[in-house]
């Protein structure tokens, strides 16, 4: 076996206006925000969730690693390379047995020193709270071990994987496995990362303050206010009066536009990682052939995506972006926008409006579907949109728009028909981790789609090391997902970061959006 060693290489609303209004939020042409206790950022973003536990859920996860609260082992570069993070260096001769160093001096934000025996605290809690059910986190989609051993004289962690695992800092890299303080995690969520969590009003507000212990070089800002926001056109109001000084994801088409267009802001954009999907729950009424594939046909993905959400999706067809190198071009998609064609297909299979009241049955069942939303990255537009289409072609729809966790609570366990999704498709640097929401062994969080054909290619996805072998497996997925209707695409999003020019810098939106606050954002010279 090929050995491989690798060293470290790189390292407005009412609420909102009140909340705001004890902040120092002035408009105008403030070089930064400083008060008594220094300097200051208020950054506005969509509520993803109300815990920053890795093993809530995954949008929880995302919510550690963004506010710059934890770190991972490894970590994305700008370029989307695997970079070196709490793991300082590893070593491994057959891809199953992992010996990682954990770098030295790392202190968690509350002090308490970052070990070995911590970090393997940190990933048995993560792995015991998915198979007792205290967790929705499943970090077992990507990697299961067999042993982790710590051995804090040596500064090492010894992971003995499942089954060869090619990718292992890849998937380390992903948010689930973000490294906790687990001697107080029964009382709060301390990470390693450059700042921390000094309150929190839920729904409202995430108070930040500076990590004075913090490992990788200077922290920019002595405190920062996380304001949740959940309509874009109000946080773009609060950056142009100066209420907050950044802000993520300004969805409204006519907002953004403006924001690029005057120099007094600054609109950091990235594209092509990112998928925009519905689920559908095979386990229901869309476990149908002739009814998934008919609401392919109805949908025109070009209009919602060009007119609906006014751009900010690129249509496609698969699963992994157009952007990426995955051979989109080698796909066929038979299920084209033709309305004509759905109407006819679901004729054909007898599911017909029968009793006259202007919705199909299905079994001697009037078709109601039950399609949650929630409204980040104009998902409930999308949804919104798709139930129009639907109900015009006879086939029940109602739209519910939840927050994240209430909807992510209900996908996994299996309350809906259909529902919105937008995720990066590389989660650990490739497509295999999210290919894998449709294997079966995998796939009840995501509607219970099985397909043996799939399962094979995946399988044996997860084996090849050879890089052509994998494009060609990949391709396959791809198609045999197509050609199953096992989901609805709507298109591919690009993600942005809007700040006042005069106030902020270095507010570049990474393509792993897994990063948000980071020691690169500071105010400006």
């Amino acid at each position: 076996m090929k050995y491989l060693k690798q060293t470290a290489a790189a390292a407005l609303a009412a609420v909102l206006a009140v909340s705001m209004a004890g902040c120092g939020g002035s408009g105008g042409n403030r070089s930064a925000s400083v008060s008594e206790s220094g300097v200051h950022l208020n950054f506005s973003c969509y509520n993803y969730s109300n815990s920053m536990d890795p093993v809530t859920n995954v949008n929880a996860s995302w919510c550690f690693l963004r506010y710059g609260v934890g770190e991972c082992l490894f970590r994305f570069d700008e370029n989307a390379v695997v970079q070196n993070g709490l793991c300082d260096s590893y070593e491994t001769e057959d891809y199953t047995t992992w010996v990682l160093h954990i770098r030295d001096g790392v202190k968690f934000s509350n002090g308490n020193d970052l070990t070995p025996g911590v970090v393997k605290n940190s990933l048995e809690r993560l792995y015991a709270s998915e198979a007792d059910g205290t967790g929705n986190s499943t970090p077992s989609q990507y990697v299961t071990f067999s042993e982790i051993e710590a051995d804090d004289e040596a500064g090492t962690v010894t992971l003995v994987c499942s089954s060869r695992t090619v990718n292992l800092p890849g998937i380390l890299a992903y948010p689930w496995y973000g490294i906790v303080d687990t001697s107080v995690i029964d009382r709060e969520v301390i990470g390693t990362g450059p700042y921390g969590v000094s309150s929190v009003q839920e729904n409202t507000t995430v108070n930040l303050v500076k990590n004075e212990y913090y490992w990788d070089g200077e922290v920019p800002y002595d405190s920062i206010t996380v304001y949740l926001t959940e309509d874009s056109s109000t946080k773009a109001m609060a950056l142009k009066s100066g209420d907050v000084d950044l802000a993520e994801n300004i969805t409204t088409a006519s907002d953004l536009e403006e924001l690029k267009a005057d120099p007094a802001y600054y609109v950091s954009e990235t594209a092509g990682v990112r998928l925009g999907n519905s689920y559908f729950n095979f386990n229901g009424v869309l476990g149908n052939d002739a009814l998934r594939q008919a609401i392919q046909y109805a949908i025109d993905d070009e209009t919602m995506c060009n007119v609906t959400v006014g751009g900010m999706y690129t249509a496609g067809c698969s699963v992994l972006p157009s952007s990426l190198p995955y051979g989109y071009d080698q796909l066929n998609d038979p299920w084209a926008y033709d309305p004509d064609k759905a109407a006819e297909l679901l004729d054909s299979a007898g599911i017909v409006d029968t009793d006259g009241d202007g919705y199909r049955e299905l079994d001697g069942e009037k078709i109601q579907l039950n399609y949650l939303a929630y409204s980040s990255r104009n998902l409930d537009e999308f949804a919104q949109a798709v139930a129009i289409t639907l109900e015009s072609l006879g086939i029940g729809c109602k739209v519910t728009v939840q927050d994240y966790d209430t909807a992510l609570a209900n996908q996994s366990a299996g309350n809906f028909d259909m529902i919105t999704s937008n995720a990066i498709v590389v989660p650990t640097g490739d497509p295999t981790g999210f290919l894998g929401n449709f294997y079966s062994e995998n796939s009840a969080a995501y509607g219970y789609y099985a397909n043996d054909t799939y399962d094979a290619l995946y399988e044996q996805l997860l084996e090849t090391t050879d890089q052509d072998e994998q494009l060609g497996l990949i391709v396959q997925l791809q198609q045999v997902l197509i050609d199953d209707a096992a989901t609805l695409v709507h298109g591919y999003y690009n993600s942005t970061f809007a700040s006042r020019a005069s106030v902020v810098s270095g507010a570049d939106i990474m393509p792993f959006d897994y990063y948000w606050i980071t020691t690169n954002i500071r105010p400006a010279q």
